[in-house]
């Protein structure tokens, strides 16, 4: 017999109950519930495979930050309406687009219903909801404000959603003319060279080391095409792959800290997300220790989690926060070692580190404004030297050509 989870209503009093019920039908789950004076106002199968499938689905799809921001804050909304929290994630389930996001949130509803905390459920889902999400929802249900701090970490995902949609949209313009060169490179050395080639063969004379080099480029990827795409793939997912691998990622933290212009950018996001995360947590209840862990998770540059975790090592000697972080210069700005030694003197580090947030998302809002008018002349340039590169490489020869026949 098939079994159901069902959300109900007392006709007596009014309350809403949930749990798991065998029953032939729909029909029957109805009948059940009326003789025990329920009402049943939702329902849905259980189904045995659903656990395997979304642990299956959860490792190679993922869920938007945009789809858990909008989530967060309706469930702080249905929460501080009066709904239970199972109703409230089963209501959210119903709603969500995103299949993925819903297989997981019916999964968290079953789990609650079976006993376990809201925390608990999710987390066994680490891709979707993340130590930082799960610590502060554990804290909600022990301190019992929940509710508020669902706001809390709704804010959160909402400030960290801007910050990464203007760096992304910042990008987008460079990346595009990027691949647009790409493509028109190498539609020139697969279509327009091999028709010039023809002309210097005719010429009969010595050619430079430059158009050699295009030439044989062009002989290359025409006569092995094959083998082409499968260097350009393997370069693309070997880069990848390092960047997977720890000696990767501290190289590419190390250049992403040191790129001109980006450089700047992501100095500043990480000095955002850290001044976010922390003030978030430490308005939430986490203690200091606990936060500076979940924030040295969160952060994806290591070497910003090599420097909060030496942080925690020695906060917990009785250093301060500042002291330490302070000594990394190329990472924390001056300015953020200040701003948290007059919050740990006046006992408001919660609020001066919210106000860091704001300044630095702030700056980040004014510099990707700005992208464009910065990377466009060196986009500029950089068209112009390949372009200029490419004309030399060809028309050097028939000046040879000329200089010859004079």
């Amino acid at each position: 017999m098939p079994k159901f989870l069902y959300t109900a209503k007392n006709a007596a009093t009014g309350e809403t109950s949930a749990g798991e019920m065998e029953a032939k039908d729909e029909q029957m789950l109805a009948q059940d519930l009326r003789s025990q004076g329920l009402l049943l106002t939702s329902h849905r199968p259980v189904a045995e495979k659903t656990k395997i499938s979304i642990e299956f689905l959860d490792r190679f799809r993922s869920v938007p930050l945009k789809e858990k921001m909008v989530f967060t804050r309706n469930l702080a909304v249905m929460i501080s309406s009066g709904l239970t929290v199972s109703r409230a994630l089963h209501n959210l389930a119903l709603q969500t687009r995103n299949s993925t996001f819903r297989k997981i949130l019916n999964e968290v509803f079953d789990e609650l219903q079976s006993g376990k905390t809201l925390s608990e459920s999710l987390s066994k889902y680490p891709k979707v909801f993340n130590e930082l999400f799960t610590n502060m929802i554990a804290v909600g249900e022990v301190s019992g404000n929940l509710e508020e701090v669902l706001d809390i970490l709704a804010l959160q995902l909402e400030k960290e959603h801007d910050l990464l949609s203007k760096v992304k949209g910042a990008l987008i313009y460079p990346a595009v003319i990027v691949v647009a060169m790409i493509g028109i490179a190498i539609l020139m050395l697969v279509y327009i060279l091999p028709k010039i080639t023809g002309v210097f063969q005719d010429m009969d004379v010595e050619l430079p080391a430059t158009t050699q080099a295009i030439i044989a480029l062009s002989d290359f990827i025409r006569g092995h095409s094959i083998l082409s795409t499968a260097l350009a793939l393997g370069t693309v997912f070997g880069i990848r792959a390092f960047a997977g691998t720890a000696i990767g990622k501290r190289f590419f933290g190390w250049l992403y800290v040191r790129l001109p212009i980006i450089g700047n950018i992501v100095i500043k996001v990480n000095c955002a997300r850290f001044a976010r995360i922390y003030s978030s947590l430490l308005k939430s209840g986490v203690s200091v220790v606990n936060s500076l862990t979940i924030v040295s998770k969160t952060l994806g540059n290591v070497h910003y989690k090599e420097a909060l975790d030496h942080a925690i090592g020695e906060i917990q000697k009785g250093v301060e926060l500042s002291k330490v972080i302070s000594q990394y210069p190329k990472l924390f700005p001056i300015l953020v070692p200040q701003i948290i030694e007059v919050g740990e003197e006046t006992g408001k580090t919660e609020m001066v580190l919210r106000r860091l947030a704001e300044f630095y998302e702030e700056e980040v809002s004014q510099i990707t404004k700005n992208m464009s008018s910065i990377i466009e002349p060196i986009l500029m340039l950089l068209i112009g030297g390949s372009v200029g590169f490419f004309a030399i490489a060809m028309l050097q020869p028939m000046y040879s050509v000329l200089e010859n026949i004079k």
